[in-house]
């Protein structure tokens, strides 16, 4: 048991990786995002900020609060609990909805892969109801998993009155949360399939057919965006949550609160141009990449492999120098079994010395089940034999 709980705790090695000596700090002397009341600049991987402006500045996010409705509805489908061709009926709730939408009838039935496109390309008010509807039951269930996915994020400025970002009291993020968020979202890589389009059709070839156009122009005019929500309420103002990917590096730029989408788009594009122009990034791990195998005493499988995530990355300014990189797995206290599936157990951290340059949550793989008395008995008996 002693030597089980050893492994559990700690497994450290050392490679030769290119990085910088001192990762970059964000920067707080350049202007970035001039036309914008509140902007953020991460890079996905390491989540590192390379830039921000009154970045933790409660504001109302108008439709981006679709980044969290769509997390819930991929979720949701990496989960199997919907499928892309089942259809959805609408109900009069969905199809009341103002705003941008994509003018779905109450009684009409729509594929959920049409639906989501609905809400990635047009921002469709309409669609993202219907799909919350199907997830959890009503429009109002739906709204608390998205707080309460909120709070497993950590974050601390946000609070959710709707799925749509409608205006409403007490309807609020910041441009660090949204980052944070776009980060999650963009774990499932399929949403810049639907992101990235510029135009689709829905009810293709019949009477009702419904020319889809993206409201982020940047996905046409600008290389490397594929994604992710625009924004607009008179309130809110022109905003974005951009991402964009060149290369190895996938880069997030937040900009709220501009007067004109001409303003939003130029700042946005302006912080992209400093993350490609001054970083890049290497890749160490893809998402759900094997990193150890955990052993728990009374489990049925003697070992679990354990996966990171997301993509782990290091963050460098182009042109320096290499040094040492340490990875060290650090498992948390009080693991138990059963466990299931993508379960957290522990995190992966890059560090250069005692620094932590990056912190990655590890899962497993496949469910840890208990064991049953006979499998506790074969090995006992093996570890008897042994001594």
């Amino acid at each position: 048991m002693k030597k089980i709980t050893a492994l559990m705790i700690t497994l450290s090695m050392l490679v030769s990786f290119p990085m910088t000596s001192i990762f970059a700090e964000e920067s707080n002397d350049l202007d970035l995002a001039e036309h914008s009341k509140s902007a953020i600049l991460m890079e996905k991987d390491t989540g590192k900020v390379l830039y921000t402006k009154n970045a933790d500045k409660r504001l109302p996010p108008a439709s981006m609060t679709k980044i969290m409705t769509l997390i819930l509805i991929m979720e949701a489908l990496e989960k199997g609990t919907i499928k892309l061709d089942e259809k959805v009926r609408i109900s009069e709730h969905a199809a009341s909805m103002g705003g941008s939408q994509i003018f779905l009838e109450a009684g009409e039935e729509m594929t959920v892969h049409d639906l989501l496109k609905g809400v990635a390309i047009a921002s469709g008010n309409d669609a993202s109801v219907a799909l919350a509807e199907r997830i959890a039951g009503s429009e109002k269930a739906f709204v608390k998993l998205m707080n309460e996915k909120v709070k497993q994020l950590g974050l601390k400025d946000t609070q959710f009155q709707n799925t749509t970002g409608l205006p409403a009291k007490n309807h609020y993020s910041t441009a660090k949360d949204l980052a944070i968020m776009a980060k999650e979202l963009l774990k499932h890589q399929k949403i810049t399939e639907y992101t990235s389009i510029y135009d689709d059709y829905l009810r293709k070839g019949t009477e009702d057919e419904f020319w889809l156009v993206n409201t982020n122009k940047l996905v046409k005019f600008y290389k490397g965006v594929d994604g992710l929500k625009t924004g607009y309420t008179n309130e809110a103002k022109y905003c974005l949550t951009a991402t964009a990917k060149r290369g190895d590096m996938r880069v997030i730029a937040v900009a709220m609160g501009a007067d004109t989408t001409k303003k939003r788009n130029r700042d946005i594009t302006t912080m992209l141009d400093y993350a490609f122009h001054q970083f890049e990034t290497k890749p160490l791990y893809k998402r759900f990449d094997v990193v150890d195998q955990l052993s728990m005493i009374n489990a049925q499988s003697e070992k679990v492999d354990v996966v990171t995530s997301d993509n782990v990355s290091l963050l460098l300014k182009k042109g320096e120098n290499a040094e040492q990189v340490k990875k060290e797995i650090k498992y948390d206290k009080g693991l138990k079994v059963p466990m299931k599936k993508g379960d957290r157990v522990g995190v992966l951290q890059i560090k250069n010395g005692d620094k932590v340059l990056s912190e990655t949550p590890l899962v497993l793989k496949d469910d840890m089940k208990t064991a049953n008395i006979w499998t506790l008995l074969k090995r006992s008996f093996k570890e008897f034999v042994k001594s």
